[in-house]
This record gives structure tokens, C-alpha cells and sequence, in this order.
């Protein structure tokens, strides 16, 4: 059965520019150079993920929702198995399929119908299970007479949608979505984005990241609210949804000091 657990998972980005303890401390403490940076025997790290745990069974829908910045898709990315966590676990049962990047892999010099199975083959498939998909890759991109041609040659529309169609053949038993994905011109949108429902209400279970608030609000049960890589606070859709947009329509009329500090009163009690 599709699963996903990490615990206590941080994540930091080795930062360039050395930064000495000194320093640090100017900018509140001896290992804090600011509200996302942490020293490491003296040097910068930007903390992308603080201390963050979930766990997602079964049938489970989760959204990540918060501001640019506050961690989305670096933890997306490490559930994927791209980042490895700094410090915590995480253990995923189930293939996963993680849509972060529909064009990633794509080789221009190389047909349409090579880099099916060029991307097949980076997805694990066996040569057989990209040949028993392929008709269905090249009837749902609508290239039929180019698809042996060199992907160069495609105008960008026929590229999202040939990377799209391979992107979502499968039905995975864990999917990781990074925004809802659109591809192509306005006629193939609607057909994307039934593809897009489909696969989400299909697999076996389901983590998204989204801006886009009735997105998470119809498609998901449970709800992490980020902020500057720490949660804010997390539960049932219907319970942290309303307390976030009450924060960002706040925003939308505070300072900018405002807006960057953590939402301290929204913050979850897990006593109560």
C-alpha cells in the first residue's frame, strides 16, 4: 500500500559566501544569521526545512499550500528522493510518479517517438510497457505526423504537449504534483487538465503543492500551511484553508515586515 512518513526532516542549502561567527551574532546569535540561515562550522546555510514531519496513507490527499519561499517545492522535491534531507528520515512505499517538471529529460536533437522511449526508460519502464503506451502518448499529444520528427523542429505548444503525455501515461500509486499542470495551446487545455483530475483522484495516494486555494480546497483532505520552511499549521482542509486566507488577505494590507514574519497567531496548539 502507498505510503509516505518524514520525521523531523530538515533541509539546508549550502550558501557561497563565508560568513564568520562574529557575524552571526550582529544578526541575533552565534549560530542564526536571520530567520532562514543557520551556521555550520562557521559556515552559511539558508534552513529551506525546519524540523518538518508528515505522513500521508493511503487515499490520502495532501496539500502544502504557503507564500513563494516557504518551502513547497524543495519538500516536495525531497519526498521525490532529489533532496536528501540534512537531518530526519523519510520512507516512501509505492511507485512514485513526481510531476515537478513536465519538459525534464526532453532531448531536442532526438523524434518525438525516441524520446518517449527515452523518457520511458528514465521512468523505469521496460521497452515493452513504452511500446504498449506509445500509440496512446502520440493520439494524446495530437502529433501524429510529427512524431518523427526532431523534437528542435517543435513550436513550444507541441513540446509541453508531447512532454505532458509522457509525463502523465501512468497511473502512479504515490503522485507528487508541483502545481496543477496546464500544457499546450487553449484547445488542449481542457483535455489536460481532465487528464490532470484523473490521474490525482486515481493514484494511490496524492501530496500537491498549489498557490491556487480552491484547487487544494476541492481535491484534498488534509492541508500543510509553510512559512519560511516551518509549519504553520496543519489538519483538515476545511480547518487550515480558512485561517490562511484570513492571514494573506492581511497581508495584502500590512507592511512588509508584516508580511515576512511568521504568522505567530495561526500557529497550531497541539494541546488543544
Amino acid at each position: 500500500m502507498a505510503h509516505i512518513l518524514a520525521e523531523s526532516v530538515t533541509i539546508d542549502y549550502p550558501l557561497t559566501r563565508s560568513i564568520s561567527s562574529k557575524a552571526a551574532r550582529k544578526n541575533g546569535g552565534s549560530d542564526r544569521l536571520g530567520a532562514n540561515m543557520v551556521l555550520k562550522n562557521g559556515k552559511p546555510f539558508l534552513r529551506a526545512i525546519d524540523n518538518l514531519s508528515l505522513e500521508v496513507h493511503e487515499s490520502g490527499r495532501l496539500g502544502i499550500i504557503g507564500l513563494n519561499g516557504s518551502g513547497k517545492s524543495t519538500m516536495l522535491r525531497a519526498l521525490a528522493g532529489i533532496f536528501p534531507p540534512s537531518s530526519g528520515r523519510i520512507r516512501v512505499e509505492g511507485e512514485i510518479s513526481s510531476l515537478l517538471n513536465v519538459g525534464l529529460g526532453t532531448r531536442s536533437e532526438s523524434t518525438g517517438r525516441q524520446n518517449i522511449y527515452l523518457r520511458g526508460y528514465m521512468r523505469g519502464m521496460s521497452k515493452q510497457q513504452i511500446r504498449e503506451k506509445e500509440e496512446e502518448i502520440i493520439e494524446f499529444s495530437e502529433l501524429h505526423e510529427y512524431i518523427d520528427m526532431p523534437v528542435r523542429n517543435y513550436s513550444a505548444g507541441m513540446g509541453l504537449r508531447l512532454s505532458f503525455a509522457i509525463a502523465t501515461t501512468l497511473q502512479p500509486e504515490v503522485l507528487l504534483l508541483d502545481e496543477w499542470i496546464g500544457a499546450g495551446d487553449q484547445q488542449f487545455q481542457q483535455k489536460a487538465r481532465q487528464r490532470m483530475k484523473d490521474i490525482f483522484q486515481n493514484s494511490g495516494l496524492a501530496v500537491i503543492c498549489s498557490h491556487n486555494v480552491r484547487l487544494i480546497e476541492s481535491n484534498c483532505d488534509q492541508v500543510i500551511w509553510l512559512h519560511r520552511g516551518k509549519v504553520v499549521r496543519e489538519g483538515a482542509t476545511f480547518d487550515v484553508l480558512p485561517h490562511y486566507e484570513e492571514w494573506r488577505l492581511a497581508m495584502q494590507h500590512g507592511s512588509e515586515d508584516a508580511r515576512i514574519e511568521a504568522p505567530d497567531r495561526y500557529l497550531f496548539d497541539s494541546s488543544q
